[in-house]
């Protein structure tokens, strides 16, 4: 089950925006105008668990990047109702974890309709009811849905994009491979250049390895970097530019090729992460500088998932976990 547990901070330099961001001044439960008709709401990822969210306005309908789970799609209704009177008609789902797709139910029981690509659904079924199950044992918001399993969402696309236009403005839907998920879909607004990630892209220390295809991670941040966006709206973490494209690629570039160095010098997977009751607590494994501000709390696992990925030969997600 995917509630992040994970609380490092995050920073980045907002280079397109003109200011700076420390780890102090993430603002989690806050909702900020990125541009006309565009908000950035930065969810409350260590107290609740939630994951940010984007709301596009179009010239008669609201799209929300990221379903949420249900306390946090309740959440960012409610400073939705702040900005903007227009009805919510789509609600893109990024991927498949909780904290981004388990808030289906709430928007479509207003009418929404949920979308995303069609690996979405097939992560759902690989991974569903199992995770949904246990997410109701530990998460009041889903088990008071008194539902079996994941809603899955209800419009798919497959590998070519997916276009809302209205006259007022185009929004494009994206897949460009397996990084975070399977199914990772990216949120481009090609005249205001801004890219929302989901968790294909994090500010900060947040990524989930584990569903991953670590190796091919850069190769999807490489694609998602052509599109040239000057705004980079993720799924944790403060907005920034496209230096969070950038930073997320010489991250998992530079923990394949550390660990990778490490096997090849005779390292073993317990030589390189500690375990402790059945999961990862410390590793030896140090990270360059350069790449510090998606270092953290989940450094352990990553190692862990990445040596895994190695040894096996395939993508870490094709691995039983």
């Amino acid at each position: 089950m995917h509630v992040r547990t994970v609380c490092a901070s995050a920073f980045t330099a907002l280079l397109s925006l003109g200011l700076v961001v420390t780890r102090t001044e993430a603002q989690p439960d806050t909702i900020k105008q990125i541009v006309s008709g565009v908000w950035f709401r930065e969810g409350d990822l260590k107290g609740k668990g939630h994951c940010n969210n984007i709301i596009i306005e179009m010239k008669d309908y609201l799209i929300v990047v990221d379903a949420n789970f249900p306390s946090g799609a309740q959440a960012a209704l409610a400073d939705i109702k702040k900005v903007s009177q227009k009805p919510v008609r789509y609600v893109f789902d990024t991927h498949h974890h909780g904290d981004h797709a388990y808030g289906n139910p709430v928007w479509t029981k207003m009418g929404a309709t949920t979308l995303a690509h069609a690996n979405v659904i097939e992560e759902m079924k690989r991974y569903e009811p199992k995770r949904w199950q246990s997410a109701a044992q530990e998460r009041e918001d889903v088990k008071k849905l008194n539902l079996q399993t994941a809603e899955r969402p209800q419009k798919t696309f497959t590998d070519k994009p997916f276009v809302l236009e209205d006259g007022a403005r185009r929004v494009e839907f994206h897949h460009f491979g397996w990084a975070h998920t399977r199914g990772d879909g990216f949120v481009f607004l090609p005249k205001e250049r801004i890219l929302c990630t989901g968790d294909a892209a994090t500010n900060g220390a947040y990524n989930y390895t584990a569903d991953g295809h670590i190796a091919n991670w850069p190769v999807v941040m490489s694609k998602a970097s052509a599109l040239n966006p000057q705004r980079v709206l993720p799924g944790h973490g403060p907005a920034g530019g496209k230096e969070i494209l950038s930073g997320e690629m010489e991250f998992m570039l530079a923990l394949r090729r550390v660990v990778a160095a490490e096997l090849k010098a005779g390292k073993t997977l317990n030589d390189l992460v500690k375990m402790e009751k059945g999961q990862p607590k410390s590793t030896t494994v140090k990270l360059p500088d350069s790449v510090k501000n998606w270092v953290g709390d989940p450094l352990p696992s990553q190692v862990k998932d990445t040596v895994e990925e190695i040894n096996a030969g395939k993508p870490h997600g094709d691995l039983p976990h």
